[in-house]
């Protein structure tokens, strides 16, 4: 009698890298497509310190069409994944993102745009109206500037001047009529800058607990809420543990996390960080990731379902803690030709996801 495992026979002989029996449980012999398939998916498994069975199980395909399941969120995409500024404008970009289905936008504050520190909080009025004519609501804001101004880096003046530039996120994101704002705490690292020098681990988790204490009051009166992204390539809070440890160490409930799925999947996986997070999440990135390649850069980064992350099993873990908020698509490069394609790609798949289709 045939196995369902084609490694079975072998890893009870004791093989750590069994011979591979291409055949499947009723004898016939398996395609080279999907024994190569199956032999590689088992491997990999293997090596990563789990079974071939889970790995054969964790692999299995699910429906064709949609999630079965129908699930009470609410979809996003972040403004990154739009050709704003330089071939469409804000306007633009909303009308586009409520034609194509979306629920809110999410955007991000710069020092050269409508969203900077060059606006204030009749501009962000102003904004905030205009997302309402269009129907559509703004779901947060976050930035590229906690990169070049690090709330932990060595430079004093940098370290104040991103000191400077959360508060006025802050109380950007007031005025804009969202209270989810993105917080980058602090980085040990940052890998793509070459103007960073690394902070050693202590005193990046000091400086990062003095700075968001001191954001806390302003989010706390002005109804804001400081959510705490997980990174992972900055070298801090590496895992769900230490960031319950570090959201819970404020004692606000305007402290919370921002999960993001794509930035851990180079070691680690989303559906497990989100139970031991739970009702701190307060909203999310979704962030297709490709753990095909070794890349480390943003071109791991793929349009949602075109990557490898395990979308069912986020989708559960999310339910399961009662997540009814915003799933965030997060892209860096909008296409060059067709922009829109890939905001109704993005739709589209976000309503698969969560069984709207």
């Amino acid at each position: 009698m045939k196995h369902s495992d084609p490694f079975s026979m072998n890893r009870a002989r004791g093989n750590a890298y069994p011979v591979f029996d291409p055949t499947d449980s009723s004898g016939r012999v398996m395609s080279r497509r999907t024994a190569i398939k199956a032999m590689v998916t088992a491997v990999g498994a293997v090596a990563a310190g789990g079974s071939v069975a889970g790995a054969a199980a964790s692999s299995r395909p699910g429906p064709l069409g949609s999630s079965p399941k129908r699930y009470n969120m609410k979809k996003s995409i972040n403004l990154w994944a739009l050709p704003y500024p330089e071939r469409m404008t804000l306007r633009e970009c909303l009308v586009l993102a409520k034609e194509a289905g979306f629920d809110g936008v999410e955007l991000n504050y710069d020092l050269e745009s409508e969203i900077s520190p060059e606006s204030g909080t009749n501009e962000f009025k102003a904004i905030r109206e205009m997302a309402d004519e269009v129907g559509i609501a703004i779901s947060g804001l976050c930035s590229f500037l906690f990169w070049p101004y690090p709330l932990t880096s060595n430079d004093r003046a940098r370290r104040e001047r991103g000191q400077e530039l959360a508060g006025k996120m802050v109380r950007a994101a007031h005025d804009l009529g969202t209270d989810n704002l993105l917080v980058v705490p602090g980085a040990v690292s940052i890998p793509w800058r070459d103007d960073h020098e690394p902070v050693p681990n202590d005193v990046c988790d000091r400086r990062a607990r003095e700075a968001v204490g001191k954001l806390v009051p302003e989010a706390e009166s002005l109804g804001v809420n400081l959510n705490i992204e997980n990174i992972f390539y900055n070298g801090y809070i590496l895992s769900p543990m230490e960031m319950v440890e570090f959201v819970d160490s404020f004692g606000s409930d305007r402290v919370h996390a921002h999960f993001d799925t794509g930035n851990i999947m180079i070691f680690q996986s989303p559906e497990h960080w989100i139970p031991i997070l739970g009702k701190r999440i307060r909203n999310t990135h979704f962030k297709e990731f490709n753990g095909r390649s070794n890349d480390s850069s943003l071109e791991n980064f793929r349009p949602l379902l075109d990557g490898t992350t395990n979308w069912p099993a986020v989708m559960e873990a999310l339910e399961a803690i009662d997540y009814t908020g915003y799933l965030t698509f997060e892209y860096f490069q909008p296409y060059p030709h067709y922009p829109a394609a890939l905001v109704h790609h993005t739709s589209d798949s976000l309503d698969r996801m969560m069984g709207r289709k």
